[in-house]
């Protein structure tokens, strides 16, 4: 089984880590892999296919997605935020297949007022239902410098990681009826856009065109498909992703920067959580 990087097949098998996949890691390059799908020249490739920008002005935002589909695999996404005054801006950076019953992945930051913080909002859709959000701080400004945004996609679990910090897991819980993302192929999309009904403070501080245009950044873009071997038994796909001091990091991020979790919402579920939300022994 193989994996094709820019025109060539590559095979690996690595070690004790992953051993159950085949991995194929490639850098990207914004020109190969990147279509840009909207916003005319709101959206500009820089530095050979190094560096992308999204603008957004009071007419359109912008947004691009990728050339190919993904099924398991970890992506990697440097990005630098919309400076300044963000409040109504959305910059999503998510994976999703197409039709009523898709898959999705999104990492979403939601814009603030100059000095308060974004907001990182995660969700997972399987079979076109989502309502699964977690929402965080970060632990730095995410519009200074250049951020890694990371999401780790096996048959088992998800992982959404910023800077390599493991953020939240979302297990796969088929075995109590909820389904998940595994059958169908995904493509990379991100877009900067208007939503000043809803954003920021849930739609109370409305975007402030004067400060248009506003621009996000990417860089550093990176994908590790992974494939399962055939000649390994299915268990091997059960190895968990996290070692101890990743699941120190996991909790740490929970308790001082979560600030959201429908998994301990009881006014929207006051007949019980989903069943999802029971706790993991490994976290």
């Amino acid at each position: 089984m193989g994996f094709s990087c820019n025109g060539f097949s590559m095979f690996v098998l690595v070690g004790i880590v992953v051993s159950s996949f085949l991995v194929a890691t490639c850098a990207g390059n914004f020109y190969q892999d990147f279509d840009i799908t909207w916003g005319d020249n709101r959206a500009k490739i820089f530095k050979a296919g190094q560096l992308l920008s999204l603008s957004l002005d009071r007419v359109s935002g912008s947004g691009f997605q990728s050339k190919k589909e993904y099924l398991f695999g970890r992506i990697d996404m440097q990005l630098k935020l919309v400076a300044g005054n963000s409040a109504g801006t959305v910059t999503a950076y998510y994976l999703s297949s197409q039709g009523l019953t898709h898959d999705e992945i999104d990492f979403e930051f939601l814009g603030n007022l100059s000095g308060d913080p974004y907001i990182l909002h995660t969700n997972v859709f399987t079979q076109g239902k989502g309502n699964r959000e977690q929402q965080f701080y970060l632990w730095f400004d995410p519009t200074r410098n250049f951020h890694t945004y990371s999401i780790i996609w096996k048959p088992q679990h998800i992982i959404f990681l910023v800077d390599n910090t493991p953020i939240r897991v979302f297990k796969n819980a088929e075995s109590v009826g909820v389904p998940f993302p595994k059958t169908q192929p995904m493509k990379i999309y991100s877009s900067l856009w208007n939503a000043d009904d809803w954003a920021t403070r849930g739609g109370l501080v409305k975007t402030d065109w004067t400060k248009a245009p506003f621009t996000a950044y990417y860089r550093n873009f990176n994908v590790t498909a992974f494939t399962s071997t055939n000649s390994l038994s299915d268990s091997t796909w059960q190895t968990n992703e996290l070692d101890a001091h990743g699941r120190r990091r996991l909790r740490w991020v929970q308790k001082y920067f979560m600030i959201y979790n429908y998994c301990s919402d009881l006014k929207r579920f006051p007949g019980g959580f989903p069943a999802e939300c029971k706790p993991s022994r490994f976290l």
